[in-house]
């Protein structure tokens, strides 16, 4: 049986090669007839099929075929590595590997097609050094499966062209699949809003792509999470990818087309419809699991369609698929601002404000049980993440950054490069503790204390970590804890953290942080550095939290 993994590891390696390596020996002579009776002949044959893989390497890395042989070995340890974890610590496992009779092996081998339980009882304790070593060997096996797995995402402009963009133009997706994966991952890209007809006039002049697919290129590639690259995205690399751009500029909320009276369309929620009903013909149908992120205004907008998009797939009688949300830099306050300005465009009105407007503009839809939480006219509120997150039936992950640039933007805290005032600074440090507050009783979050936005299709998004566990690993938790709990209604595991926030309090004092810069002269900044770019006084800082000035220093150097 390992002869015959190595074979198909190295066969599978060897499809890949630029040229073909030569013959490693002719053709081999019928074996001679053994005289020696069956019961001895398994320990010779054991022998000899050793002895020929070795010298099977051996040739293989002599005529330029050592790196076939070295997947053949790296195979032959991952699945022995599975088979022991199927085995589990009790042994039962062991016993599916002795010989069965013809029904129990086409028992088995249904079985097999549907799932492959793994016990991780062994390694509970040690996950992250058991999870590195998996994710060595299946990069060294990586370009076995990556023949089938392009890394750009084509363009497929919707078949209803009723559904359109903000110009009337059709709107689309971007897909790249992942043939025998039943894991779909769908994008919500994000990118502001416009409530009236002069500021989405501008949009459209200055920022067309957000409001017309017709310079669309024709393929995209993914990052961060939409990545194909298994050292870039660990756990969802072999996904299905699908990326929805954003042209509707009312957070995946409206239900209005163009027409005489309107001069633009606002389709978002009938967009993301509308590509649900495309991907089922193109596999969705047969998915075990449909995860919905979106960054910035497409984070609001997973909140705002999880449960419609689990509704619609039960509708179409696809009961079986687990729908579940990611939202990220989508979880917004709707608190006073810093300096109160006239509502004139996006960047200078209240929150609250402009969604009111914009909800009337575009004819937005809010999910249900959240519309029926407030009074008739107040559908705004499910805008806002803290709102409408208990009256989602669908789990939801949420990432948002504890000090959020567009929550700072719209709350008229700008940062320019100029030392901040005192009432600044102390409105930043309360925004953190708001957001802190509001996410308590959230099941799964990520919240790092960074000045930051957007980070899942990030290339950097693995090295940001929250009390020593990354986003990537976060989610891979969660995942698990689904799984679990939907088979038996365990608690979340053990070591595998998925409610994580960050407690110091102020931007960036958490190491892990996106690296900063200064505006002006483009140079790298540590912590303290930026704390006092921004106008952080160490002497009185350090005064309120009763500490001599060094010991402050230190502990934000090493963020604590």
């Amino acid at each position: 049986m390992l002869a015959a993994w190595e074979r198909a590891a190295g066969s599978c390696a060897g499809s890949r090669a630029a040229d073909p390596a030569p013959p490693l020996s002719s053709p081999p002579s019928p074996p001679a007839a053994d005289p020696r009776p069956r019961g001895r002949r398994g320990g010779a044959r054991r022998s000899a099929g050793g002895a020929a893989r070795r010298r099977g390497l051996a040739a293989a890395a002599a005529s330029g075929g050592w790196r076939r042989a070295a997947m053949g070995t790296a195979a032959v340890h991952l699945l022995l590595l599975l088979g022991l974890l199927h085995a589990g610590p009790g042994g039962e496992g062991r016993k599916g590997w002795r010989r069965r009779g013809p029904a129990a092996r086409e028992r088995g081998e249904a079985a097999a097609a549907e799932s492959f339980p793994l016990d991780f009882t062994a390694v509970e304790g040690n996950m992250d050094s058991f999870m590195a070593q998996v994710k060595s060997l299946a990069q060294s096996l990586y370009p076995c499966s990556a023949q089938a797995l392009p890394h750009d995402l084509r363009l497929h402009l919707l078949h209803n062209a009723s559904v359109t963009c903000n110009d009337g133009s059709p709107a689309g997706y971007y897909l790249k699949e992942s043939k025998g994966s039943r894991r779909w991952l769908l994008f919500l890209e994000g990118g502001w809003y416009c409530f009236n007809r002069e500021n989405c006039d501008t949009r459209y002049d200055t920022m067309r792509r957000l409001m017309s697919s017709r310079e669309w290129p024709a393929t995209r590639v993914g990052t961060g999470i939409l990545s194909s690259q298994p050292e870039e995205n660990p756990h969802w690399w072999n996904a299905n990818m699908v990326f929805i751009p954003y042209c509707s500029s009312d957070v995946w909320s409206g239900a209005s087309s163009k027409s005489e009276k309107n001069e633009y369309a606002f389709m978002g929620a009938l967009i993301i419809q509308e590509v649900i009903k495309e991907l089922v013909g193109k596999g969705l149908s047969t998915a075990k699991v449909l995860l919905l992120a979106g960054s910035s205004a497409g984070g609001t907008g997973v909140l705002l369609n999880v449960d419609r998009v689990a509704e619609q797939l039960e509708e179409m009688g696809y009961q079986g698929i687990q729908v579940r949300g990611l939202a990220d830099s989508g979880w917004f306050l709707d608190n006073k601002q810093y300096r109160r300005t006239d509502c004139i465009d996006t960047i200078t009105c209240a929150p609250t404000e402009a969604i009111r407007r914009g909800i009337r503009y575009w004819n937005g839809i809010v999910p249900e049980r959240c519309k029926l939480q407030f009074k008739e006219g107040e559908e705004w509120n499910c805008f806002f993440g803290y709102k409408i997150y208990p009256t989602l039936r669908c789990p939801v992950f949420v990432v948002q950054w504890l000090f959020d640039e567009a929550q700072l933007t719209v709350d008229n805290v700008h940062l320019t490069g100029q030392p901040v005032q005192e009432g600044q600074w102390l409105y930043i440090q309360n925004l953190g503790r708001e957001l802190r507050n509001t996410l308590k009783d959230v099941t799964a979050s990520f919240a790092p204390a960074c000045l930051s936005h957007e980070i899942i299709t990030r290339n950097h998004w693995t090295d940001i970590q929250v009390k020593g566990t990354s986003l990537p690993r976060a989610l891979h938790c969660w995942d698990r804890s689904l799984h679990e709990s939907n088979k038996n209604g365990k608690a979340p595991l053990k070591g595998c953290p998925i409610h994580l926030i960050d407690s110091c309090p102020w931007p960036h004092c958490n190491p892990s942080c996106p690296t900063i810069r200064d505006q002006f002269t483009g140079q790298e900044m540590n912590v303290i550095q930026f704390l006092m770019h921004m106008g952080f006084d160490v002497q009185k800082m350090a005064q309120q939290q009763g500490l001599e000035p060094s010991k402050l220093l230190g502990m934000l150097s090493s963020g604590n």
